[in-house]
């Protein structure tokens, strides 16, 4: 993701990567993964891109859900070791997927998407990634949303007819404390509660870092009325959306005409 040279990043930090990996084992994260995959309805020989992927719990539903029948799923992340947890993947699912089939690529959606031709993909999720597509205007001194929007405009390009986009982001001014607060009062019941504690904890640690940055303008936590205009101005139709994520997420879908 490009940024001010100024511009802490704790993307890069060993463990905050750790946090946002391990953050599926959360109760938040499995119920709006659930409320994803209920909109997913994935064909048989359909080809996906999950976007954003990180270790591949959306890749991984896909290939359950459609019971191994899809053609193709693409897992793209800017992170290169969720490399191993693709390899991994592909090891433990069944029916097992091919190379072809269950594939990761390192790469920035923020500016990675052009390589793919028109009409590439039959449907794309992306699990509270896209919010984070980074600008920074050197001239202006300050950050834009070109990338965001730019993002959203590939994605609807990416799309053969009818096609399908099923993404999450974050509501404005998320309330972590009440991620981590849902997540430790299920640490009570879990067989390693200290573990479990340690992911909240870091999840609501980094949060307030992502709170503050999008307060700059560098995330964009957006309100919903303003997320359906940007879709509408992308391209897409049919708009659906609800809360998920312990109120603290829109999951939203839209169709390319």
């Amino acid at each position: 993701m490009s940024s001010s040279p100024l511009a802490v990043n704790h993307w890069s930090d060993a463990a905050c990567a750790r946090a946002f990996r391990s953050q599926h084992a959360l109760p938040p994260y499995q119920e709006l993964l659930g409320d994803t995959v209920a909109w997913l309805a994935p064909r048989p020989g359909e080809r996906w891109l999950d976007l954003g992927c990180g270790s591949g719990q959306l890749s991984k539903a896909l290939w359950q859900v459609s019971g191994g029948r899809l053609a193709e799923i693409v897992g793209l992340d800017c992170a290169a070791a969720n490399a191993r947890s693709y390899a991994h993947l592909r090891a433990t699912l069944r029916p097992t997927p091919t190379l072809e089939s269950l594939r990761f690529v390192a790469g920035d959606f923020s500016h990675g998407l052009a390589a793919w031709p028109d009409g590439r993909f039959d449907g794309i999720v992306s699990g509270l990634a896209v919010q984070y597509a980074e600008s920074f205007d050197a001239a202006a001194g300050r950050w834009t949303s070109a990338a965001y929007d730019r993002v959203l405009a590939e994605v609807c390009r990416l799309l053969c007819p009818g096609g399908r986009f099923v993404f999450s982001v974050n509501v404005p001014e998320p309330a972590w404390g009440r991620v981590a607060l849902r997540s430790l009062v299920e640490s009570l019941r879990h067989r390693n509660p200290l573990r479990y504690l340690f992911k909240a904890l870091s999840m609501y640690r980094y949060g307030g870092w992502l709170k503050r940055e999008a307060r700059k303008g560098r995330f964009h936590y957006l309100p919903l009325p303003t997320i359906i205009d940007k879709l509408t101005a992308a391209g897409f139709t049919g708009i659906e959306h609800r809360l998920s994520f312990a109120g603290q997420a829109f999951l939203i879908r839209g169709w390319k005409p």
